[in-house]
C-alpha cells in the first residue's frame, strides 16, 4: 500500500470536484471516506459528545450493512471515544487483542473491532467536540505513528469545518429569534408617503413603507432579506400589509394604496385574504426591481384574479436595472415607477432625461401610468412635468407621514381643493 505524501493525496481526494458551493456536511463525508480508504479500514466516523451520549454525525463505511449509521447514538461509557480523550486507552491500536483492558468495554463485546485509531476533535474555543475515529474488523499491524499524525492533521481540518457549521447554526438561530420577535411585536410599523398629481396639486395615492422600531437598528431591506433567508419572508410581508391597512382605517379620501409585495408572496396565494379592508380598485401591488422572479407564468396566474377584481400592479424602481425591465415586459404593469436614480438630478443631466423619456414613451404606448419617485427639488419636478410625468412622490412634496399626519393633510386637502 502506497502511503507517500498521505496528507497531500488525501486532501486532493477530499476536495476533488469540490468548490465553495460544496456543503460543509459533504466535505466532511468526503474527507472521512478518503481517510478510510487510505488506511484500508472498514469504518470511519465523526462522533459528537452530547451529554452522556455520543452521536455519530458522519459515517463512511465499506461494510454493508454498516454497524453504525449517521444519527445513531450510544452511551459514552460503552465505547472507546471518551476513554481515548481521557487518556485511558491509546489513540493508536493496531491490534485490540493486545490491549487487555479493551475486553471489558461493552463496545468490544458488541462489535468485532480488530484495529482502532481515534483522535479528539478540539474546536477553536478549546472545547472537545467529539472524536474522529477509524476501525477495522481485523487487526492491522501496518498502522503506525505516521498514520496517527495524519489522523490528527485531519482532525484539525474537521474542527475547522465543524466550527464553521456550528457558526452557521448559531447565526441561523439568531436570525430566527430576531424575526420571530419582530412578528410577535406586530412589526413592522408602517408610514405613508403621499403620491401627488402635480397638475391638480392633490394626493392621489400613498406608498406604504415599513419601519422597524427595535434593535438592531437596520434598514427595512435588511430585515426583509433576513426573513426570506430563514423562510419567514412571506409572513413578514403579510404582517406589513396588515399594519399598513390597519393604519388606514377610517382614513378620509379615495386615494389608492401601494403595497410593496414580493413575487414569492403573491405566488404563495396567501395575500388575497389580507386585502379585504379596502375596495380592490384602491389597491396597487408594487413589485420591486430587486425581487427575482423564477416563474412569470405562475406569478401572472396569481395576479389574474386580483386584477380581475380591480386591483392594479406597479413595477417599482424602473430604470434601476435589468430586472425591472423584465418585470415590465412580463407583467404588463398598470403603473411604472421611475427609480430615483433616474429622477435625481434629471433637470441637469441629459442622459437621465433621455432614458426617462424612453420609459415614459414606452408607458404611453403600453397604456401604463408613470410615477416618478425621489423628487427632491422644484427643478426636478419641472423637468419631469416637461417630459409628461404628472404623478410624483418625494421629499420635495412630502416626507413619509404617520397615519395621523396623513389624515390631517387629507382633511386639509378636502377643505381647500
Amino acid at each position: 500500500m502506497n502511503r507517500s505524501n498521505p496528507d497531500e493525496r488525501l486532501l486532493e481526494a477530499w476536495m476533488e470536484g469540490g468548490d465553495g458551493a460544496v456543503s460543509i456536511s459533504r466535505n466532511v463525508d468526503r474527507m472521512l471516506d478518503a481517510v478510510r480508504r487510505h488506511l484500508d479500514m472498514d469504518v470511519a466516523f465523526v462522533s459528537e459528545f452530547n451529554g452522556r451520549d455520543r452521536v455519530f454525525r458522519h459515517v463512511a463505511s465499506r461494510v454493508d450493512p454498516s454497524p453504525i449509521r449517521p444519527g445513531d447514538s450510544s452511551p459514552l461509557e460503552e465505547g472507546y471515544c471518551m476513554r481515548v480523550v481521557e487518556g485511558h486507552i491509546p489513540q493508536l491500536i493496531p491490534d485490540t487483542a493486545s490491549v487487555p483492558m479493551l475486553r471489558h468495554i461493552p463496545e468490544t463485546r458488541s462489535m468485532p473491532i480488530g484495529a482502532h485509531l481515534s483522535v479528539p476533535i478540539q474546536l477553536r474555543d478549546g472545547r472537545v467536540y467529539g472524536t474522529f475515529c477509524c476501525f477495522s474488523m481485523q487487526s492491522n499491524l501496518s498502522l503506525g505513528q505516521r498514520d496517527l499524525h495524519m489522523m490528527r492533521a485531519f482532525a484539525d481540518l474537521l474542527a475547522y469545518q465543524i466550527d464553521g457549521d456550528l457558526d452557521a447554526v448559531h447565526a441561523h438561530r439568531e436570525k430566527v429569534e430576531r424575526i420571530t420577535a419582530v412578528l410577535e411585536l406586530g412589526q413592522p410599523h408602517v408610514v405613508y408617503q403621499p403620491i401627488y398629481r402635480s397638475s391638480e396639486q392633490r394626493i392621489i395615492g400613498v406608498e406604504c413603507l415599513s419601519r422597524f422600531n427595535l434593535e438592531p437598528r437596520r434598514t427595512p431591506d435588511i430585515w426583509f432579506s433576513e426573513a426570506r433567508e430563514i423562510g419567514l419572508g412571506v409572513r413578514l410581508e403579510l404582517n406589513a400589509i396588515l399594519s399598513a391597512l390597519d393604519g388606514l382605517r377610517r382614513m378620509p379620501g379615495s386615494f389608492y394604496v401601494a403595497l410593496n409585495v414580493s413575487p414569492q408572496t403573491i405566488i404563495s396565494g396567501d395575500i388575497a385574504g389580507y386585502l379585504d379592508d379596502l375596495p380592490a380598485e384602491r389597491i396597487v401591488l408594487e413589485i420591486t426591481e430587486h425581487s427575482l422572479v423564477d416563474d412569470y407564468d405562475a406569478l401572472n396566474a396569481r395576479l389574474a384574479p386580483l386584477r380581475a377584481a380591480g386591483m392594479r400592479v406597479a413595477v417599482d424602481d424602473a430604470g434601476a436595472g435589468y430586472a425591472s425591465m423584465r418585470h415590465v415586459l412580463a407583467i404588463h404593469p398598470d403603473i411604472i415607477k421611475l427609480d430615483l436614480s433616474l429622477t435625481r438630478g434629471i433637470d441637469a443631466d441629459s442622459p437621465r432625461r433621455a432614458l426617462a423619456a424612453a420609459l415614459i414613451e414606452f408607458a404611453r404606448q403600453t397604456q401604463s401610468r408613470v410615477v416618478a419617485e425621489g423628487v427632491e427639488t422644484a427643478s426636478e419636478l419641472a423637468a419631469l412635468q416637461v417630459l409628461g410625468v404628472d404623478d410624483v412622490q418625494g421629499y420635495h412634496l412630502a416626507r413619509p407621514l404617520e397615519a395621523e399626519a396623513l389624515a390631517i393633510r387629507l382633511r386639509a386637502q378636502d377643505r381647500h381643493p
